[in-house]
């Protein structure tokens, strides 16, 4: 806080002794001196050495009892407090006109930043009988406020009264701003308000009471108070009014009322003041109000690096980084001195926008040049790192940090977490979960904010497994320490639980949502929800949560629509596509990927073929290589294979995997080996390394019974190091979830889940079904295939679904591949002798088996 301080007594010494009067009190018999100390030498002393010999001399001539005063103003000149307070408690007797010499000392070490020190000089000044003046107490509780001594403070505040100088505005104000330092804003507020009824506040009580309020994060009070200041007419504002109350304003993002104390400023004169002038600048630019900010700062008659610095942070914050990077370029061609401010907002300006590379070589530069980075330099490097995966430069970072900026010393500062928060976020994004984890256990869990929660949360659920971000999930309500979750960290366990298809886990922080009242209108939030609730099989429920939205954007409607195309409801989708445009809002390319996805997977191959060729004409959207792709997956779907040929052949772009990968999927389901060896030739050619391609091109040969050709390609796998991705399926019970891969017998129930597997496929064998042995991808003969079937993952977890579910509840299984054309006949024939509906969910869709039939209708 900036406070225009009245001066100190205007004659900074008491008056000092003349040579005439020194002389006319020595004593007749005191010998000849052999130096003739005067105040005058006293005072040009510049030599501690100097000083000392003084001392021993006046010590020797017995003058010591009349040159004290003037020789402890020689050793507070240098910086020697021990020999000053030791000439205080030796020579001065407590009086209020030598309590200056106190206020001295104090002042003294409040200057060098000794705030202990001025604590312990105040408790001795006080042991020894002195009585503190309207100067002593200012400086002691700015000391007090500096290192947060709260408890001496109040106890302070208690001597004022004691003193009686309960009163005095001078004190009074250093009070207020002490209150304000501690938080303690009610106590601060109080103390002013008994100024204002005594009728002794002045204009630097206004600014106290406002700065206070400002700096406890009340901006809305600290305007209303900047408000009454002005309007009662009792004070007028100077620059350090508008250098407390500009900020608030920019942190309301009232830029309105910003302007109106631009005007005042203008009318005052105080617009030319260079810190009224930065805040200015500051409070437009976080306003996002940039060409008035640019006004202000080209009008400015005087600028500091400041100046600037507001200019390049609010262009870079603002998203106008060419106008940041052309201003940083200008403050370097004028040598105007770069310091830590304007090196970290070009980092996090390129760290932002995901150009980690280049937010690197800035921090190399920015080395290079002997300025030191900071905690927020540190923070946006790591950001860069993560947002291009540079873990090596990631690395290098904590190394650096460790250096110069982490304590370890099992108390985490503000600072330290953020740097910690910021590692975490930064090994989880360069796919390095565990080490992320490591750095979170750092921290103690009394410490870990809700920063430290959500990016481990995150982490978990983006970048690594999502079941430990649900565990974390719960375990940060078990701690004890009031941390309550923000719209981030539910958006991230919401994703966990999309990931997971955790339907229950998302009901209940669902619940949590409604119960707590958070914000309905955060369309992150409600958008993530939508997503959980059509990830988890519920599109219904989501239907429910988008109709209830106050607010909506695209990506609340394209979520809605990839969930009823991922359920294979194509009408649903086209009806929410067809809503959307009614409501004024343009499809995008990505709108009309999730309609042509939904398409494709209902069947509606003449829907999405007309939606396809409208894309450009109609809508302005060129189709791109995934649009090229999807229609290939449609038209493949529904078996015209040499449509989707001539389609690829025609596309003005050069297909990409992705099409031939669609072409070669549709070969695949319609067993076209010739088309099949066309797509997968092209695929080696742009050296596609997906191991689902061989995978596809194997199960082609493997049902064409080429057995050579399905060895020949598991060779081409091994020797290209390829290596087949094992189906995994999980499912949840009543004791969190179950995961299965084929042939798996881990689970601690797996004698219990192959018996009832057993007797599900002798029991669907009696009504019909038909081991698909194509799908067994080994040459041995079909009884063998048979087993080899009935021990996919899949399967696996149908059978621990129905042992662990009660009767009649739905089972939701998910799995990581696709699933197989065997285990779909099965689970479809299954649904037909069990209770339950069974809804699973591949990589590609959703399915929901119930009384003998699937909701794909065959289009999976």
């Amino acid at each position: 806080m900036l406070l225009r301080r009245r001066p100190l007594n205007p004659n900074p010494f008491p008056p000092l002794l003349t040579t005439t009067q020194i002389t006319s009190s020595f004593s007749t018999t005191t010998p000849p001196s052999p130096i003739t100390i005067t105040p005058t030498l006293l005072k040009q002393c510049n030599s501690l050495t100097n000083a000392k010999l003084f001392h021993q001399q006046l010590t020797v001539q017995g003058l010591i009892n009349i040159f004290a005063p003037n020789l402890i103003g020689t050793f507070l000149a240098l910086n020697n407090t021990s020999h000053s307070i030791s000439l205080i408690n030796h020579f001065l007797q407590p009086s209020s006109y030598y309590v200056f010499w106190w206020n001295q000392l104090i002042r003294s070490a409040l200057h060098l930043e000794a705030h202990h020190l001025v604590l312990d000089f105040y408790h001795q000044m006080r042991a020894r009988g002195w009585t503190p003046d309207h100067y002593t107490f200012p400086f002691v509780f700015k000391a007090c406020g500096e290192i947060m001594a709260s408890s001496y403070g109040v106890s302070l505040h208690a001597d004022v009264f004691r003193t009686g100088f309960e009163s005095n505005v001078f004190v009074c104000n250093a009070v207020v701003a002490m209150y304000g330092r501690f938080g303690a804003i009610r106590d601060a507020r109080k103390v002013f308000d008994d100024l204002c009824y005594r009728g002794v506040e002045d204009l630097v009580s206004w600014n106290s009471i406002v700065s206070s309020y400002a700096r406890v994060g009340d901006v809305g009070s600290a305007i209303k108070m900047f408000g009454k200041m002005n309007g009662k007419g009792l004070v007028l504002p100077d620059a350090v009014s508008l250098v407390n109350v500009l900020p608030a304003c920019a942190s309301l993002g009232a830029s309105l009322l910003g302007k109106e104390i631009h005007g005042f400023s203008i009318r005052s004169g105080l617009v030319d003041d260079v810190f009224v002038g930065n805040a200015m600048v500051d409070m437009y630019a976080k306003c996002g109000k940039m060409d008035e900010a640019s006004m202000v700062f080209e009008r400015m008659k005087i600028k500091d690096v400041v100046s600037w610095n507001a200019m390049v942070t609010g262009y870079s914050q603002t998203g106008r980084f060419e106008d940041a990077l052309s201003l940083f370029e200008k403050m370097r061609e004028e040598n105007i001195g770069l310091d830590v401010v304007t090196w970290t907002a070009v980092i996090a300006g390129y760290a932002q926008r995901g150009h980690g590379c280049e937010a690197l070589d800035v921090f190399r530069q920015m080395c290079n040049c002997g300025s030191r980075p900071n905690v927020v330099t540190l923070v946006s490097l790591l950001s860069g790192c993560a947002s291009v995966g540079a873990l090596l430069n990631g690395k290098e970072t904590h190394c650096y940090a460790i250096k110069f900026i982490l304590y370890f010393n099992g108390h985490n500062t503000r600072d330290d977490l953020m740097v910690i928060n910021g590692l975490i976020d930064m090994y989880a994004k360069c796919q390095s979960v565990n080490m992320s984890r490591t750095m979170f256990d750092l921290i103690s869990p009394k410490d870990r904010d809700v920063v430290t929660w959500t990016v481990m949360i995150g982490g978990y659920a983006q970048h690594g497994d999502a079941n430990p971000a649900l565990q974390l999930f719960s375990e940060m309500f078990k701690i004890g320490n009031s941390i309550r979750p923000n719209d981030f960290t539910l958006s991230c366990a919401l994703m966990a639980c999309a990931r997971m298809a955790a339907l229950r886990f998302g009901r209940q922080i669902h619940a949590y949502l409604l119960r707590n009242n958070y914000d309905s209108d955060n369309l992150f939030v409600t958008n993530c929800l939508i997503d959980m609730y059509t990830k988890s099989g519920d599109v219904d429920t989501a239907q429910i949560v988008f109709d209830n939205m106050p607010e909506r954007n695209s990506v609340s409607w394209t979520t809605l629509m990839t969930g009823y195309g991922m359920h294979g409801r194509g009408e649903d989708a086209l009806r929410v596509f067809n809503e959307m445009r009614n409501m004024g809002l343009v499809p995008d390319g990505i709108t009309f990927l999730v309609v042509l996805y939904a398409c494709s997977h209902s069947g509606m191959v003449d829907h999405g073929i007309n939606l396809f060729y409208r894309m450009s004409d109609d809508f302005g959207v060129p189709p791109k290589e995934e649009h090229y792709a999807c229609m290939v997956d449609l038209l493949g779907r529904a078996g015209r294979l040499g449509e989707a040929v001539k389609l690829i052949n025609g596309m003005p772009i050069v297909p990409t995997p992705v099409v031939w990968v669609a072409l070669l999927s549709a070969c695949r389901m319609h067993s076209n080996v010739e088309i099949g060896e066309f797509a997968a030739n092209r695929l080696l050619e742009l050296e596609s390394e997906n191991d689902g391609s061989y995978t596809l091109l194997s199960n082609i040969y493997a049902n064409a019974k080429r057995w050579k050709d399905v060895a020949r390609i598991r060779y081409l796998m091994k020797h290209t190091g390829v290596k087949k991705r094992p189906g995994c399926s999980w499912v949840q019970g009543r004791e969190g979830f179950a995961t299965f891969y084929v042939g798996d017998r881990s689970h601690s129930q797996s004698q219990q889940i192959y018996e009832i597997l057993a007797d599900l496929i002798q029991s669907i064998k009696a009504i019909g079904y038909v081991p698909q042995t194509s799908f067994a991808l080994h040459d041995v003969d079909d009884e063998e295939k048979g087993d080899l079937l009935s021990e996919h993952s899949e399967k696996l977890a149908l059978a621990y679904g129905i042992l662990t579910s009660l009767p009649g509840t739905p089972i939701r299984i998910t799995k990581n591949l696709r699933i197989c054309g065997d285990c779909h006949s099965a689970i479809t024939y299954i649904s037909m002798i069990i209770d339950h509906e069974i809804i699973l969910r591949d990589s590609s869709r959703f399915h929901h088996f119930k009384n003998g039939s699937c909701s794909c209708k065959g289009y999976w």
